[in-house]
């Protein structure tokens, strides 16, 4: 189910958001989620079913990271700093009357209170640069406290995909805010046909017909883009056995960690406690499969997280696997994957490149 935008009025939203120049840049570090509630509601059904869902673990990293890193705000401390940080997400429902409940309740007016009685199968609205900019809020709102921890279970999935979707736009604006290698881009348009943009940093690896490897090298991480392709022969080729043999067929022949070793090369690590999973999705308007597990090269010396796309190119009837991985020993990933990712979606096919080649 899509986050509902309606017609709701939110004295705050209206009063703040009128003119986002005016205001701050919002704070806080990337994935942080801030949740504006009675002490109360945290504490019971209503805040675990939240801190829940938004900590799960994400999934196929070697180690366990949340999804987003959880924060409570007591509405009665709620002062300037805080209501700046990224991402806010008030939550307010009729049912309470303690003193954090009415201050989260105060927000909405009165006319808001009557939409809330009247219209209790809405329970969302979202609103940017309230009180900084670059910021995403969500209000949570329902006439009583379970009637909204069950729309928050039913509808947890685009919850979540909607704060994602925001964390890539601000990775995306930061990622290219210093610049952009264009000739890497240029060199995709006029050898494979395709496109995608690539941040500061970024350096050719390895090329081959049908084959490109990018690296990003830094001191605590090595960052990695390949992309792959084939000619389209069914829909056969979206099964996950043979996205994972057509990957490992890919890594054998160009991945190495040393080129001089045979058996360094990369492989899918498929031990069962952490599987590979392949999920169905929209890539910029194609039907694609997105893959994400761990990898580790033969050898055993290292691994690590990986990301993949699965798409095709219609006018050319050309396959395409689009991944992203990196070698970060020692360091959280999540941040790592998410921007991997972004600049995966930069990905367009010949019909949409922004330059002939």
């Amino acid at each position: 189910m899509r986050i509902f935008i309606g017609l709701l009025l939110l004295l705050v939203a209206a009063s703040c958001s009128s003119d986002s120049k005016n205001i701050p840049l919002a704070l806080g570090l990337p994935g942080d989620v801030y949740f504006v509630m009675d002490s109360a509601q945290w504490k019971g059904p209503l805040g675990r079913t939240l801190d829940s869902i938004f900590s799960e673990e994400v999934p196929g990293l070697p180690r366990k990271e949340s999804l987003f890193t959880t924060r409570w705000i007591d509405p009665r401390r709620l002062n300037a700093a805080l209501k700046q940080r990224r991402n806010l997400i008030f939550v307010m429902t009729l049912d309470r009357n303690d003193q954090g409940a009415r201050i989260v309740r105060a927000l909405f007016t009165p006319e808001s209170i009557e939409k809330v009685k009247s219209e209790p199968e809405k329970y969302n609205r979202t609103a940017a640069d309230v009180f900084a900019r670059n910021q995403e809020v969500l209000y949570l709102y329902s006439p009583n406290e379970e009637l909204l921890r069950q729309h928050v279970i039913r509808n947890a999935p685009s919850l979540i995909s909607h704060f994602n979707i925001k964390e890539r736009e601000r990775i995306s604006h930061s990622l290219f805010k210093a610049g952009e290698m264009k000739g890497l881009t240029q060199l995709l348009q006029k050898e494979f046909h395709c496109e995608m943009r690539f941040p500061f940093g970024f350096k050719l690896a390895d090329k081959d017909t049908n084959f490109v490897w990018f690296r990003q090298i830094n001191p605590k991480d090595d960052k990695d883009i390949f992309i792959a392709r084939k000619k389209y022969s069914s829909r056969q080729s979206f099964n996950k056995g043979e996205l994972i043999a057509f990957r490992d067929e890919i890594c054998k022949k160009y991945l190495f960690g040393d080129p001089a070793r045979t058996d360094s090369y990369i492989v899918t690590e498929m031990r069962p406690y952490i599987p590979v999973t392949v999920d169905t999705v929209n890539f910029n308007g194609h039907f694609g499969m997105k893959m994400y597990g761990l990898y580790r090269s033969k050898d055993y010396l290292f691994g690590g997280p990986f990301v993949s796309f699965a798409l095709v190119d219609e006018g050319r009837h050309e396959f395409y696997y689009l991944e992203g991985f990196t070698i970060s020993p020692g360091r959280d990933q999540r941040e790592i994957m998410r921007e991997l990712e972004t600049i995966l979606y930069t990905f367009r096919t010949s019909k949409e490149l922004t330059t002939a080649p």
